[in-house]
């Protein structure tokens, strides 16, 4: 196929040439009506290319096939068989594949560390979500994805089971066995989806873990915004084999979708493509390089370490490691990531990642360059300097994983939609949770709808809560007060 083209941006350069007139929406008309003020911050070409897909971008038959061609050549450039694009993020993605593998009261196998829009997939559609947890870290006080054993032994109780759905690379760059989930899925006719929305880049390099459609995963879900060239919401989601149809994945997807989707987001995720197919191995191999001299010059800090594959990788830890993904331990400074990160922004305006009771994070791609670098290391540099300054890091109660472990007693849609109470943190000790519980980042619950809440995760919440964690999905985000079920339930 011909990756020179780009049909969405040459569609757009098509309708300016041709001098089309619309009279539809947008209402501001190219930016025609728009305020000169919004215009003075985001700039005439954002509205110029701001129209509709259908009767804009393409005619009111969609005779040239715009999208579909832009999608073909996605599909193409990464070795998929079929790609969609989605103007909504991933968080749309995922949930139409999950509709497409698995209805109401039917089980599907779910990494305990998937994302919030995984669990509101969860709500939607009724699934009964069957638990497989992750392997946990006692030592950093961290979850990486779950082995491929703790896979087969949910089978073997769950043989009914649809499916399963595992997150690789977590927000912390951790990697799971997907081959190995992926072949004792398809041991069972039952696909695999992947929830890979930080690895948009990982098709383009060797030396980057194996992205999903490679290890044999049958759906996989990427954030081109995360890690690629995408607009904000500009995701794409692919699919191999026959156990699901392209069909089916389509008509879940247009449940969820807009039906006003983004030009904008299509043109970006069309453009990313080309420069990704023509330039990516290059752009890549210089994001690796730079990546190792980052990892070295902060490893040279005294008080910080950065997380790397010896920390990560291993038995009983993740399979592989994206090594973009900067993770910085404090824990010798005696201060918390969430105050550090706060600290780099205010004196250095430097936007750090994931943070956490004890690590910083920078996120590198191929945008980044010597001055980037420069400033994040100079801003690293003086955080040490003034490590005085900055408060200790106030006791987090991090529960053991049998304790961060909640029980599922009833299906997370009967909790969220039933009736609920908002009671004093101390008294939903032993009830069961009506809503998600999700410290951002990275955007993980720590309690589901349906999950009966114990003591040592409400402390983890509340303690956390003091201590800078956000969770903004709680209806209290301090914390304080915790949404539960009314009614009493037994195990389900």
């Amino acid at each position: 196929m011909d990756h020179s083209t780009a049909p969405v941006l040459d569609a757009l350069q098509a309708y300016h040439d041709q001098d089309q007139l619309p009279f539809t929406p947008p209402g501001h008309k190219q930016g025609r009506g728009a305020d000169p003020r919004v215009r003075a911050v985001l700039g005439d070409a954002v509205f110029r290319a701001d129209m509709l897909a259908v009767s804009g971008l393409d005619d009111r038959t969609t005779s040239h096939g715009v999208l579909e061609r832009a999608e073909r050549l996605m599909a193409d450039a990464v070795g998929a068989e079929h790609t969609f694009f989605s103007t909504c993020g991933s968080s749309l993605s995922v949930k139409a594949a999950m509709l497409s593998v698995a209805g109401p009261h039917e089980k599907l196998l779910v990494s305990r560390d998937a994302h919030k829009s995984v669990v509101s997939g969860l709500i939607l559609a009724g699934i009964r979500p069957v638990w497989v947890d992750p392997q946990w870290d006692p030592r950093l006080h961290l979850a990486h994805p779950p082995a491929p054993d703790a896979f087969r032994a949910a089978f073997e109780e769950h043989p009914d089971a649809r499916g399963a759905l595992l997150t690789s690379p977590t927000p912390y760059g951790a990697c799971a066995d997907i081959g190995a989930v992926a072949a004792l899925c398809h041991a069972r006719g039952v696909p695999l989806i992947v929830d890979e929305a930080w690895g948009a880049h990982l098709p383009f390099h060797p030396d980057l873990p194996t992205w999903a459609m490679d290890a044999g995963a049958d759906v996989c879900v990427t954030s081109v915004h995360k890690m690629g060239s995408g607009l904000e919401q500009g995701s794409v989601f692919h699919l191999q084999g026959d156990l699901i149809t392209p069909q089916t994945l389509a008509s879940r997807a247009d449940l969820l979708d807009t039906t006003s989707p983004s030009v904008l987001v299509y043109a970006a995720l069309d453009g990313w493509r080309r420069q990704m197919v023509e330039h990516g191995h290059e752009l890549m191999e210089e994001s690796l390089a730079r990546a190792r001299r980052v990892r070295a010059a902060v490893q040279d800090i005294d008080g910080l370490h950065v997380n790397g594959r010896d920390d990560f990788c291993g038995p009983g830890r993740a399979h592989d490691l994206d090594p973009l993904q900067i993770f910085i331990d404090l824990s010798a400074l005696k201060f918390s990531g969430y105050d550090a990160a706060d600290w780099m922004r205010r004196h250095h305006r430097v936007n750090l990642h994931t943070s956490d009771h004890r690590r910083i994070n920078a996120q590198l791609t191929h945008a980044d360059d010597e001055t980037t670098e420069a400033r994040l290391l100079d801003g690293l540099r003086d955080l040490v300097a003034h490590a005085d300054e900055l408060p200790p890091c106030p006791g987090i109660h991090v529960p053991d994983p049998g304790d961060l472990r909640l029980r599922q007693v009833t299906l997370p849609r009967d909790a969220f939609f039933g009736e609920v109470e908002q009671v004093p943190a101390d008294e939903a000790v032993g009830r069961v949770c009506a809503e998600m519980l999700t410290p951002y980042p990275p955007g993980i619950p720590a309690a589901l709808p349906g999950e009966l809440l114990d003591r040592a995760v409400v402390d983890y919440l509340r303690t956390g809560a003091d201590a800078g964690m956000l969770i903004p999905d709680a209806a209290d985000s301090t914390v304080a007060t915790i949404r539960v079920s009314v009614h009493d339930v037994g195990a389900d």
